[in-house]
């Protein structure tokens, strides 16, 4: 048996509990929020804050790394910090619910700080288990796992919302849902115990350099990734947030329906993962994130085009397709545009810049709301959505195809990789490549 096996057993096992607590746990946080009465601004808060300061926790989790014994055991204790985080996020609300949007904000932060705490050590360990060219079918099998689990999760967790609302005993549902999310974090902590034969870590000669790592370690191409990857997480959370406004307060949908309309992106995501990491260990993930970067921009443009709710889950499901390759790429990229020593300062680094783009998205939405009409008159044409959210999703698109028409073509692929011109690429993507070989099969029958 490889002797690796153990560690890539763990980091799918890992993720399938992990898929428990995002999809019946994290997913609803919003939801949760809105039971408290929380206001837009502090929706945008809840969804900026958290990140922001949890990814600051990658950079001393980078720093201190060498305050513990083997990466597996900051791991551990990050795991450990994770699950115990999920008892402030119930009980600080209900037990004091006139701050309980601000203390929920709180809790959540502290969640993610544990969370983003534990990245660079368990991206750097489970990357140094991994060839080069098996990254991306490995994290594609690893997040298809993620995906059907989190969406079982994500529907048992919506069926359970439903239920106590009817009998309006909402919270114990989301007790519910978040005990259960802290177990499996802890289940995951106990996995990693027994397992054995981890690689060493090998810091190199400036194990905490992050100065000199800005200064020297970071190539031109990775600081025009690192500007593309920042500017595009701000683009799509001028949106992100307001979602679970727009659907559950001014559509009115029901817990269960708006559970279905998570669990399509899901299912999008667990459908095309696998064609996605092949796609980007075969192309290279410049390739993915090119198509992938353009793709995304028109999603949310969408939502100006219908309110019926099999309309609004056929998008989030193409939705779902779409970040599926995107999130790979940019999680890919970086392990492939730095050396092997510099990983976990990478994956800090670009987290960072992620959540400053998250912050400064999430910041213009909320500030969007106030400001955009909620109707649009162009000349004969009266365009008067539920509310002007459709209008903030737009510009959300429209921010996003500026990105990446302007940035994509500022870096480029640091792997050798298949050489393709973009229009052959195309029939290479998920759901178009079936479509084409069944039109292949179809011909050849006909002859």
């Amino acid at each position: 048996m490889n002797p690796h096996e153990s560690g890539r057993r763990f980091g799918i096992r890992d993720g399938l509990f992990q898929a428990v607590a995002q999809g019946g746990g994290e997913q609803y946080l919003s939801a949760f929020a809105l039971l408290l009465h929380a206001t837009p601004f502090q929706l945008s808060i809840l969804s900026a804050i958290p990140q922001l300061l949890g990814t600051w926790a990658q950079l001393v989790s980078v720093k201190v790394s060498h305050w513990f014994p083997s990466r597996a055991t900051q791991v551990f204790w990050g795991i450990i910090g994770q699950s115990v985080a999920w008892i402030p996020i119930l009980v600080l609300p209900l037990l004091w619910p006139h701050q309980g949007p601000w203390l929920l904000i709180a809790a959540v932060a502290v969640y993610f700080t544990f969370t983003h705490f534990t990245s660079p050590a368990w991206n750097s360990l489970i990357t140094d288990l991994l060839e080069p060219n098996e990254r991306g079918m490995y994290f594609a099998r690893r997040s298809r796992a993620i995906a059907i689990t989190s969406f079982v999760a994500l529907g048992l967790a919506g069926v359970l919302l439903s239920f106590f609302e009817e009998r309006q005993l909402l919270w114990v549902g989301f007790a519910i849902m978040f005990f259960t999310a802290g177990l499996c974090r802890s289940a995951s902590a106990l996995l990693l115990r027994n397992v054995r034969g981890l690689p060493e870590h090998n810091p190199g000669s400036n194990p905490t350099g992050f100065l000199v790592f800005l200064r020297t370690g970071m190539s031109e191409n990775f600081r025009h990734f690192l500007l593309f990857s920042g500017l595009m997480h701000a683009a799509a959370l001028v949106a992100g947030p307001f979602f679970v406004i727009y659907l559950l307060q001014d559509l009115h949908l029901a817990h269960w329906q708006y559970g279905t309309w998570l669990a399509a992106g899901i299912i999008g995501q667990f459908l095309t993962f696998p064609a996605w990491g092949h796609f980007g260990d075969r192309f290279g993930n410049k390739a993915l994130l090119t198509f992938t970067g353009l793709l995304v921009s028109f999603l949310p443009m969408l939502y100006l085009c219908g309110t019926t709710w099999p309309f609004l889950v056929t998008v989030n499901f193409f939705g779902g397709v779409v970040w599926a390759g995107l999130g790979l790429g940019l999680n890919n990229y970086v392990f492939d545009a730095v050396q092997p020593t510099d990983r976990a300062k990478a994956v800090a680094v670009s987290s960072v810049v992620n959540a400053i783009g998250w912050t400064m998205g999430t910041i213009i939405g909320s500030w969007l709301i106030g400001t955009v009409p909620a109707n649009l008159q162009v000349g004969a044409l009266t365009l008067d959505p539920p509310s002007n959210l459709p209008f903030i999703f737009f510009l959300s698109g429209l921010l996003r195809l500026i990105v990446s028409a302007t940035l994509l073509r500022t870096f480029h692929e640091p792997r050798q990789v298949e050489q393709r011109a973009h229009h052959r690429l195309l029939w290479e993507l998920p759901l178009l490549k079936p479509l084409r070989q069944l039109s292949r099969r179809a011909t050849s029958a006909n002859q």
